[in-house]
């Protein structure tokens, strides 16, 4: 196996975390993004991540592995593994749909390992991702194919495709290879991390009640204008900006599986008027709670009448 030499420039820097939302009725996500953009950057999530380059050469950073990449270049990054793909250009230039990937989290893999033994072969992968894996031969191109097909697919044949998707890459272990040596405690066991990681615990238990940058500060023992270019630097959101989408992800999920009123989601959550919580719902998911919910009900409506006809 062939290693590329770490870049001091390249991770002078803690990934910054990234917080991933998923539709109504997703259980994954999948997404297709231009380059530049404000996601392409050196960033950790707890999602997995398999990820298409469709355009262009350059760089990528998996954890401590640095190496090229080319048009087709496709990997499976681990969660909390720091990645990130720098294209080769020319200044103003952009590559548009360069990126096509799907992000989805540990509980969909244990359901899969643990309930079907048709998924057996998915657990070495899994643990291989934990170091990020870059596919190749049939394997790679036959999920290229699935991958892209996958846009214009919703609902159950979404998933079927990604399941198939999953089946395809873990079927072969020749066509992969591991790129990093020790990228699990990569960029999370620095003081800046550690710190981050206990401000981010103080956001998830507190996120609903009044909370203040300066309550946040004081978690790290930090000054408060410190605390907000550190913070800002780690996560690629102001505080406020990054409280919001914990609340919106919050509300997310109760508008999709509860028939909780709004108003009163909108103060489970931590706003304090409907109008506000309206707005920022919209910021982040581009449409109104209410029309959230209607979806969410209108696909599990879909489901449940697919579920009787067969």
């Amino acid at each position: 196996m062939t290693q590329g030499r770490p870049d001091a420039a390249a991770h002078a820097s803690d990934p910054a975390l990234e917080i991933i939302l998923r539709g109504p009725g997703e259980s994954f996500r999948w997404a297709k993004h231009d380059y530049p953009h404000h996601l392409a950057k050196w960033h950790r999530h707890p999602e997995y991540e398999l990820h298409l380059v469709t355009a262009g050469r350059g760089r990528m950073m998996i954890g401590d592995y640095v190496g090229p990449f080319g048009e087709g270049c496709l990997v499976l990054a681990g969660p909390n593994l720091p990645h990130n793909w720098i294209s080769d250009m020319e200044p103003g230039a952009s590559l548009p749909g360069r990126d096509v990937l799907v992000q989805f989290d540990a509980a969909v893999t244990e359901t899969l390992v643990n309930g079907f033994t048709e998924f057996a072969d998915l657990r070495a992968l899994l643990r291989d991702a934990a170091f990020g894996v870059e596919f190749s031969g049939d394997t790679a191109e036959q999920a290229r194919r699935k991958l892209c097909a996958m846009e214009h697919e919703r609902g159950a044949g979404r998933l079927v495709s990604f399941l198939s998707l999953l089946a395809g890459l873990a079927a072969r272990p020749d066509d992969r290879r591991i790129l990093a040596r020790c990228a699990p405690s990569l960029g999370l066991h620095t003081s800046a991390s550690r710190r981050l990681d206990r401000v981010i615990a103080f956001i998830t238990e507190r996120f609903a009640s009044d909370i203040s940058l300066s309550d946040a500060a004081a978690v790290c023992h930090m000054e408060v204008t410190a605390f907000s270019r550190f913070f800002k630097h780690q996560t690629g959101h102001n505080f406020t900006s990054y409280v919001n989408r914990m609340r919106v992800q919050q509300a997310c999920a109760l508008l999709a599986g509860t028939d909780m009123p709004v108003t009163q989601i909108c103060y489970e959550v931590g706003y304090n008027n409907t109008a506000n919580f309206n707005r920022q719902f919209h910021a982040v998911c581009g449409q109104t709670p209410s029309a959230y919910r209607d979806e969410s009900r209108r696909i599990r409506t879909n489901r449940s009448g697919e579920t009787r006809a067969a």
